[in-house]
């Protein structure tokens, strides 16, 4: 099948990318280069041997993307493009919904126009907010605790609508949780822009000396050590997932929703443990107060994605920082 892959260029699109080329897809990416760089196109071949056809695109341009639809005939999209980080969307909230929300937009608006109507959504845990209990399923209420998961829930019913009126509409939902981790051949991973938002690549940073310290958000919440306990999926694991996903929309119309976790809650500090026992270093930090939109403790029941998608992760905590480590070595 052809799948079109939005922010395919990014840490998790990337990764999606090498897995649907490994199936035999063939895929082609859009991607604003925002947040990521173009020689992931080189590291992709490389990894695969195949080519990946690109487009250079913003969402929040409807006709910039319109070339991609005219020149392909899609079987499905995968869209992971979008704004990731929970405290600048606290900051900058305008920025998240404008472009969030008017990028989904536009993109379903072209698929309809094509009769492109199968799409594997790359959500979030965060539209369950602040859950009463953990593990976390699929059916658990919904809500969100700033503004990026809110865009998230937005996008969801969005895309859950469509197939109300529509009934070729095949929606796959997928709520993942925190990716780490890097392919095994150090080629790809997680490499931001400026200083990084998210927890891995910033203790990666300071494990290369390029950053004083890590500053750990909180050590009073209601967990074993205080800080925050999240569920950390191996970014293959979870591009897996995604390959999984398609065979899904392809074979059943409707809204399907999903977690893709390991069912595991580790700790921040749990987590640096872990990469200081995989790298060898030690990791200085310091903490901090609590960060605006945070909660204590996140991980998923998984079961529905094993039951119905054949899937489930493979990679534990000690893999995802061997190959994290691995690939800031090579790259940073």
């Amino acid at each position: 099948m052809k799948i079109l892959v939005t922010g395919g260029t990014g840490y998790i699109g990337s990764h999606a990318c090498v897995e649907l080329l490994q199936k035999g897809h063939e895929v082609v990416v859009f991607d604003n280069l925002y947040n990521s760089k173009r020689d992931v196109l080189d590291k992709i071949r490389e990894i695969t041997g195949k080519e990946v056809i690109f487009y250079k695109a913003d969402m929040r341009d409807k006709e910039s993307m319109r070339p991609v639809f005219e020149e392909h005939t899609l079987d499905a999209v995968i869209h992971f493009a979008g704004l990731k980080a929970v405290g600048e969307s606290v900051e900058r909230p305008l920025l998240y919904y404008q472009n969030n929300i008017t990028g989904t937009l536009n993109l379903c608006e072209l698929m309809n126009e094509y009769q492109c109507r199968r799409i594997i959504f790359s959500s979030s845990a965060t539209v369950y907010g602040s859950p009463e209990t953990v593990p976390i399923r699929e059916d658990f209420p919904l809500g969100t605790t700033n503004p990026y998961g809110s865009t998230k829930l937005m996008q969801e019913r969005i895309l859950s609508d469509l197939c109300v009126p529509d009934r070729e509409w095949s929606v796959v939902l997928l709520r993942y949780f925190n990716p780490i981790g890097a392919h095994e051949s150090g080629l790809l991973g997680e490499s931001p822009n400026g200083i990084p938002n998210n927890l891995m690549p910033y203790i990666m940073q300071v494990a290369l000396g390029k950053l004083p310290e890590l500053g750990v958000f909180g050590d009073d919440y209601d967990t074993p050590d205080g800080t925050g306990v999240r569920d950390y999926i191996h970014v293959v694991d979870l591009a897996r997932g995604h390959v999984n996903a398609i065979e899904k929309a392809v074979s059943s119309a409707g809204v399907h929703i999903y977690n893709l976790g390991t069912g595991n809650g580790y700790s921040v500090l749990e987590l640096v443990r872990a990469f200081e026992e995989a790298s060898g270093l030690t990791i200085p930090y310091s903490v901090k107060p609590r960060r605006a939109g945070d909660i204590a403790a996140s991980y998923a029941d998984p079961g529905k994605a094993k039951e119905e998608l054949g899937w489930e992760a493979e990679y534990d905590l000690a893999r995802m920082c061997q190959d994290s480590w691995r690939y800031a070595r090579h790259n940073f």
